[in-house]
């Protein structure tokens, strides 16, 4: 085998990567010594802005195969056959932590899949519930503020945390959900993954629906205890890491059956609550899961950093059939998850190969700019509308267009006969059995009763109560009790 030379980032090969120059035997240092400067120097660069939120990930390359015929609902290409498969990278991750914190903590968890279809990327990017804490993206800084670090402390403090959601009674349904027996994945491979917002599917007909994904693990769902979480994280606080590339390193290869909820657009203005609040579900019964196809996890990144670090993520990625819906912390996304990546990786981060298309080709007029790889053709005018050939639109729209009437101005969402905060966090509640409702009312009762200030946790108590009146009761009595110890 023929020994690889080391060489310096321009090419040169490396005479000595041990020993620095020097003004002879035990001098000072030189600064000639290009190679050492130039180490140095990039050592001292290797780390970049992380994430602000869902900065702890994990990813994966696998693919996506049509096992249903969903034509009727969408002109999505990558869609339109049974059997045809799509090279997809997913990212999973930890909300509320740092790039340092543990996997295996009670946190809701990102679920971002990309599809690099012929007609370009697209970006779903959702979570592991299909719910969250807020409705509109104006309280999102201030929502994460909460439930990271005080500025004081440096720590994640309970008084934050329950203070925000004491003021906000929409979160009641995703605290449920997070202080229930799913708060805690027993890996990544062990959960479900769910858009969470509604989105649009447009047909070839231009009729246009809205929809909800679920991905459901075909593993089955597995989660941890608080004791069970705490244990692991002393023993590998990667764990989540280590089980999702040990499992694919063996050929295990997690998947997940991709189902949806449709529903014709006209339902939605007379829908009894409104259904683009990210607060609260489809019943099943309303709208039941449609069956799509399967995501397949069959290959590990060969550079963490390099792909799943710089992996890049916009639920503004659309491709023709798909598109946005006037759920408003969508609308809020897609501004707030490009621009992020413009700011940590630059606005070339497109380039990067994990995020490049794979067999759909780019061809604009966007140039220069920081790390820039990717230019025209020669001689290529770099503006339009012009005289030469360069690229032209299209006339044909992804999706289909959104009504919108009345005054700007600063709105709440529409009402509808039956919007409510509490309704769904209480039908959760009563779908569970005994045993879950038991861990459930210890979980939040655990986190609340650290709560320092009585009209925090009344107003949280508050919630409880007018979600189910014996899940109020049986919280107050539970922090109660630790409380009074």
């Amino acid at each position: 085998m023929t020994q690889r030379v080391l060489t310096t980032e321009s090419g040169a090969p490396v005479a000595d990567n041990q020993n620095s120059a020097t003004a002879g035997v035990g001098g000072p240092i030189l600064l000639q010594d290009g190679h050492l400067l130039e180490k140095l120097a990039r050592f001292n660069r290797e780390r970049i802005p992380e994430r602000v939120v869902h900065a702890r990930g994990s990813g994966a390359y696998g693919y996506f195969e049509v096992t249903d015929d969903v034509t009727g609902f969408t002109r999505a290409d990558f869609l339109s056959e049974v059997g045809r498969r799509t090279e997809t990278f997913i990212r999973f991750s930890t909300v509320a932590d740092s790039l340092g914190g543990a996997d295996a903590v009670r946190d809701p968890r990102g679920f971002a899949l990309k599809f690099y279809t012929d007609e370009g990327n697209y970006d779903l990017v959702g979570n592991n519930t299909p719910v969250f804490f807020i409705k509109d993206p104006i309280k999102f800084p201030d929502f994460i503020h909460s439930q990271k670090r005080d500025p004081f402390t440096g720590r994640q403090e309970a008084d934050n945390v329950w203070d925000f959601w004491a003021h906000a009674p929409e979160a009641t349904h995703q605290v449920t959900w997070l202080m229930g027996d799913r708060g805690i994945p027993a890996s990544y491979r062990h959960m479900n993954g769910y858009g969470s917002h509604t989105y649009q599917w447009t047909n070839a007909a231009g009729e246009a629906f809205f929809v909800k994904y679920h991905f459901k693990t075909n593993q089955g769902v597995r989660s941890l205890s608080a004791d069970q979480a705490a244990e692991l994280v002393g023993k590998d606080a990667s764990s989540h890491q280590t089980d999702l590339l040990q499992a694919i390193e063996r050929g295990m290869n997690p998947s997940w059956t991709l189902h949806v909820q449709v529903m014709p657009a006209a339902d939605a203005a007379d829908y009894r609550f409104n259904p683009f609040d990210l607060t609260k579900v489809w019943p099943h019964s309303d709208y039941p899961l449609q069956r799509v196809g399967r995501l397949v996890l069959d290959r590990n990144p060969d550079n963490v950093f390099a792909e799943v670090e710089q992996a890049a993520f916009s639920p503004n990625n659309f491709v023709p059939g798909i598109g946005p819906s006037p759920d408003k912390m969508l609308q809020g996304r897609l501004f707030a998850y490009a621009d992020a990546h413009r700011y940590r990786l630059g606005v070339n981060h497109t380039q990067l190969p994990v995020n490049a298309p794979r067999t759909a080709v780019v061809d604009n007029y966007g140039r220069d700019g920081l790390h820039a790889t990717r230019y025209g053709a020669r001689h290529d005018k770099n503006y339009e509308p012009n005289s030469y050939a360069g690229p032209a639109q299209t006339d044909s729209a992804h999706s289909a267009p959104l009504a919108v009437q009345g005054w700007t101005g600063t709105h709440e969402a529409p009402a509808h006969t039956k919007d409510d905060d509490f309704f769904q966090a209480g039908e959760l509640y009563r779908l569970m059995s005994d045993d879950e409702k038991g861990r459930l009312i210890a979980n939040i009762a655990g986190g609340l009763s650290q709560v320092t200030r009585d009209d925090v946790i009344e107003k949280n108590l508050a919630h409880f109560h007018a979600a189910d009146a014996e899940y109020g009761k049986r919280v107050e009595e539970a922090v109660r009790a630790l409380r009074e110890d």
